[in-house]
């Protein structure tokens, strides 16, 4: 069971945060392009870093709470999925505060 941790944690954070696109109708996802331009470059430098660290005997994943799928690079899955999940949580909730406080404007387009 065990193994599920790393998974559970980014569900944990997908129930925390993803229901901001429902209930405040945020609409982070309808952005697809938006959101690729945005977690993007950020989540290629991490996993160069990642793989870097790893390589180097820097950082490693705990096999035991990992599910063991292994992306290039010898990165597990979650980790890939981190660096979307996260992200994508951060946003839905600077978006949500924006929908709220309708007085505060930081990064309108306008």
């Amino acid at each position: 069971m065990l193994k599920f941790g790393y998974l559970a944690m980014l569900l944990f954070t997908v129930a925390g945060s993803f229901w901001l696109e429902i209930a405040l109708k945020v609409q982070v996802l309808k952005r697809v392009k938006r959101v690729l331009l945005t977690i993007t470059p950020i989540a290629i430098i991490f996993l160069v870093w990642d793989y870097y660290a790893i390589k180097s005997g820097h950082w490693y994943f705990d096999t035991t709470q990992i599910l063991g799928i292994y992306l290039p690079g010898r990165i597990p899955v979650e980790e890939f999925l981190f660096f979307i999940i996260v992200p994508l949580a951060a946003i839905m909730t600077i978006e949500a505060v924006r929908r709220v406080n309708t007085h505060w404007n930081v990064g309108d387009e306008k």
